[in-house]
């Protein structure tokens, strides 16, 4: 089957880093989508190993399409009879870029019909109505320059909800963002299981979670379900023996040095229950504490965080002030590494220096900046005091 793993924009080298990683050499990408070759067990493993993509998607057919006559003929075409059952509740999901067929919901609605029309015809002669009460199937349709992309989405809830986070803290990182921005770092608890890690804005603990259980090893969606088990015609035990590869992978014993702080307490009361969740409360370090007061005694470290935004006026001079502080605490720590997520207009300058490298990313619809702060190589500062 072709595969389609949606990326948010920005992060599609990392998680073509992660499917190497996986056994995946030729995995394309286009258009915020990696592509791939895959069966049933790939489904399985890519939806329970992938740290950083958005959903797994079967790629069921691909056409050209200006006018709705052709998307109704396009989708009727495919044989819907080996992928849905007359009691599917099929839930339509789409999106429509450059394209003559701009109408999303309308689009969607033309595609349905052919769908029900299809399961008519095939598997029941004549009957136009179908209940929709057994296992979700969402059809996603994509239109992109008037060539139409049709998919059947076997994650059902982005792989972003691991089942950890339940409790509700203002703005929080997508953990599938957070993981891809651990992997942009020089965080690699492989080579180096004692380089700290340090989140000094944790919030929720998004950031620091998903480095524990990097460097343990623990997949992000070993404790949560997919749509696809639901599916009649999918096969049986994929999902566990996708379960099994992941817990051999688990390095449990490992003692990784990670670090987090929030001047809030209920943020780190919440964080230390997201933790715990998550399997990893042990292997942090919870603290309340000031960012712009951030020091540590371990050299070599790398402090990733996403600080406030401050999106009013008012509250964007707060976190200048911040900015500028949490900056000098930092450059008191030459030999570490930041990382910082934020939304804050001319961040360098409040920051008080100009990031060693720079990208445009997006977190929750805003347009952010994430800058990089390289600090003294250990060879660098070895040979010094030779």
């Amino acid at each position: 089957m072709k595969l389609l793993i949606p990326v948010a924009s920005g992060l599609e080298q990392i998680t073509k880093r992660q499917l190497f990683a996986l056994g995946y050499a030729k995995a394309p990408a286009d258009n915020g989508r990696i592509e791939l070759d895959g069966d049933w067990q790939d489904i399985a493993r890519l939806n329970v190993l992938l740290r950083s993509g958005e959903r797994v998607l079967i790629v069921l057919s691909r056409f050209h399409a200006v006018t709705f006559d052709e998307l109704y003929d396009g989708v009727y075409d495919i044989p819907w009879e080996n992928w849905l059952t007359v009691d599917s509740k099929i839930l339509m999901d789409g999106k429509s870029v450059q394209s003559t067929l701009a109408a999303i919901k309308a689009t969607g609605g033309v595609a349905k019909k052919a769908i029900i029309r299809r399961l008519s015809d095939k598997i029941r002669s004549g009957r136009k109505t179908f209940a929709e009460t057994g296992a979700r199937s969402i059809v996603g349709i994509s239109v992109y320059k008037d060539e139409v992309t049709v998919t059947l989405d076997t994650s059902g809830e982005g792989l972003h909800k691991r089942g950890y986070r339940s409790l509700a803290y203002t703005a929080p990182l997508k953990e599938t963002l957070a993981a891809a921005l651990i992997d942009s770092t020089f965080y690699n608890p492989d080579r180096d299981i004692e380089k700290p890690f340090a989140d000094p804005f944790c919030g929720s603990g998004t950031l620091p979670i998903e480095a524990a259980m990097k460097a343990l090893h623990i997949a992000p969606g070993l404790h949560r379900d997919f749509d696809f088990t639901a599916w009649a015609y999918a096969p049986k035990g994929i999902l566990e023996t996708a379960r099994e590869e992941a817990r051999d992978k688990e390095m449990r014993t490992v003692t990784p040095m990670i670090f987090a702080s929030d001047i809030n307490p209920e943020a780190i009361s919440i964080a230390k229950y997201h933790a715990k969740r998550a399997g990893v409360d042990k292997h942090i370090r919870f603290s309340v504490a000031d960012a712009t007061k951030f020091s540590c005694e371990q050299k070599y470290g790398v402090l990733l965080s996403n600080p406030p935004y401050g999106e009013r006026l008012s509250e964007e001079k707060e976190v200048r002030a911040l900015m500028s502080a949490f900056g000098k605490a930092f450059r008191k720590l030459p030999d570490w590494n930041a990382y910082i997520l934020t939304s804050l207009p001319d961040f360098e300058r409040a920051f008080g220096k100009t990031a060693d490298k720079k990208k445009k990313l997006f977190n929750a619809n805003l347009t952010c900046g994430f800058y990089s702060y390289f600090g003294k190589p250990p060879k660098a500062d070895d040979e010094k005091r030779r």
